[in-house]
């Protein structure tokens, strides 16, 4: 989930996020890795690997929505994302994927992936082209990161360690 948020609220945030990974138990769930995918970006992409949805990980995620949504804002700015000396600017696609996120991205639409990096098109379509290995796996853990540019997570704010069979607990 990609949320624009006012700061003075991210103490409440994590309250409300802790209070639905108190009700799931997601560690007993099997995700499926099962292809590469990119996103084009001028001579550039970025990439990452996706994971088939599930009904729990909508559910999960819808939870997420709804708990987060009263310290929410519909928009932001560049202002909102973290930058570098080596990448100081925000390109506006990223800004409108954030405040278009909950509309476009969730639900039915929800399109789970793990990002992996940027790269030349050139070579993400050599990547495409091989073959990719399907795995499973169960996820160990829920991290609020700061955006940076592309949506990547640049600085991370808060982590909860799933524990399997007994919810969820928040790191000190």
């Amino acid at each position: 989930m990609q949320r624009y948020v006012r700061t003075a609220d991210l103490d409440k945030v994590y309250e409300a996020v802790s209070k639905v990974l108190a009700q799931e138990n997601p560690t007993t769930w099997k995700l499926k890795a099962y292809k590469y995918y990119y996103i084009p970006w001028k001579d550039m992409g970025l990439a990452g690997i996706v994971i088939e949805p599930t009904n729990d990980l909508i559910m999960y995620q819808k939870k997420l929505v709804d708990a987060v949504a009263p310290f929410t804002v519909e928009t932001g700015t560049a202002a909102a994302f973290v930058t570098t000396k080596d990448d100081p600017d925000i390109n506006q696609p990223i800004i409108d994927y954030v405040m278009k996120f909950v509309r476009d991205e969730t639900g039915n639409k929800f399109n789970p992936h793990v990002t992996i990096g940027l790269a030349s098109q050139d070579y993400l379509k050599k990547l495409l082209g091989e073959k990719f290995e399907p795995f499973t796996f169960s996820p160990v853990g829920v991290f609020v990161y700061h955006l940076g540019n592309f949506g990547t997570a640049r600085t991370r704010l808060k982590h909860w360690e799933l524990k399997p069979g007994a919810g969820s607990r928040a790191l000190q």
